[in-house]
């Protein structure tokens, strides 16, 4: 990046410019540039191939009301100089407004460009990609009618859909309509429930939470293997309900290879704050994939060849069994260990040789210590 820039100004005869100085409106001309290309970028790193779908999805994020809530989101980590820049570019005069938008949410957006830029041209661009920049890290809660109606035709990923207990007038229908399409998850609950789970008071008889980052399909997963020329390699979680813990485990499979993770819609912890931060990053790079039913996408690898183990006390001393091949290593939660009928589609059972006196590792524990003992038969 520092030699391209170097070269564009030899080539242009591009003199260094006065960030003290400079407009704020041109800093988010700038920035709206980069965070969209940084952006797209993390996208693709995570396994999108798809250029209309990867277009949806970096719309959702550069949208004057995403960027709003991001910089909203970020405030307290922002420093003196940023802050101040963040404010000048809030404040400025600008000639238009984008279609859709709110006051509101146009003057923090600009300020958010505004900050991207300057933190582009003061050349921190590490700051800008480590994640806290590129997608937020927050669950996002949606609350009321229209806009729930109105993020299910975005195309912003729904995680759950909770629905009033009865309640079945027209747009309530029209919701529902649209979060089957989409196979979302749907809780029907009491007033009371919405009532405790709403933080605008507002629910209007309806909540969603999104996702802070965007699922990717099980082939995209696979495509990435392909693409490196090697077997492939798939972490599933069976349910892995501590949010945690599934972050953990993204990052472990991100640093032991893994092309990616898959867990199931229901009884899973989905993609939230605390999972993106536990990840320490590797969210941005690790493709994680939700399918309806995890016994069914078993079935459906082993037709392309893949091999399923999975971790029980009672199973093979993972040293005695051949790990190497398409493989994928099936993980349950701490309490019940892998579900019987996930366990008995799977092709063998493994364990890890322990000698204290408790009975279990910690699921994130026990993944990492397997995934690298497929590691190391796979570099033998």
């Amino acid at each position: 990046m520092e030699e391209s820039i170097k070269y564009l100004k030899e080539q242009f005869e591009l003199g260094e410019l006065d960030i003290r100085t400079c407009s704020p409106v041109v800093l988010a001309y700038i920035g709206d540039a980069v965070y969209e290309l940084v952006i797209r970028t993390v996208l693709v790193c995570r396994g999108g191939r798809q250029a209309n779908t990867l277009h949806k999805r970096a719309s959702s994020y550069v949208k004057a009301s995403a960027q709003a809530a991001m910089i909203e989101a970020l405030q307290e980590d922002l420093t003196e100089d940023e802050m101040q820049v963040y404010k000048r570019g809030r404040n400025a005069k600008t000639v238009s407004m984008a279609k859709h938008a709110t006051m509101h949410d146009y003057r923090h957006a600009t300020g958010f460009e505004a900050l991207m830029g300057y933190l582009y041209l003061t050349d921190q661009m590490k700051r800008i990609e480590d994640g806290r920049y590129t997608v937020r890290y927050e669950e996002l809660t949606i609350e009321g009618r229209n806009a729930v109606l109105e993020a299910f035709r975005s195309g912003r990923t729904i995680d759950r859909l909770f629905v009033l207990k009865g309640c079945q007038d027209g747009p309530i229908n029209s919701i529902l309509r649209e979060a089957r399409k989409r196979d979302t998850v749907i809780s029907y609950v009491p007033r009371e429930r919405l009532d405790h789970m709403s933080e605008t008071g507002k629910h209007q008889g309806v909540i969603a939470y999104a996702a802070a980052y965007e699922y990717a399909q099980v082939e995209d997963i696979l495509q990435a293997a392909r693409e490196k020329g090697e077997d492939p390699f798939l972490i599933l979680l069976d349910n892995i309900e501590d949010p945690h813990n599934l972050g953990a485990v993204i990052r472990t499979a991100n640093l032991a290879g893994a092309h990616g993770v898959i867990i199931p819609k229901r009884r899973a912890a989905g993609l939230t704050a605390t999972v993106a931060k536990a990840s320490a990053g590797a969210l941005n790079y690790t493709p994680v994939a939700k399918v309806t039913n995890l016994g069914t996408t078993i079935d459906d690898l082993k037709k392309q060849g893949i091999w399923f183990v999975c971790a029980d006390m009672d199973g093979t001393v993972m040293y005695d069994v051949n790990l190497k091949g398409p493989i994928g290593l099936v993980i349950g939660n701490e309490g019940e260990g892998v579900s019987r009928l996930i366990r008995e589609k799977c092709d063998y059972q493994v364990s890890v040789p322990m000698k204290g006196d408790i009975d279990s590792l910690n699921a994130s524990v026990a993944a990492g210590v397997l995934a690298y003992e497929i590691v190391r038969q796979r570099m033998q």
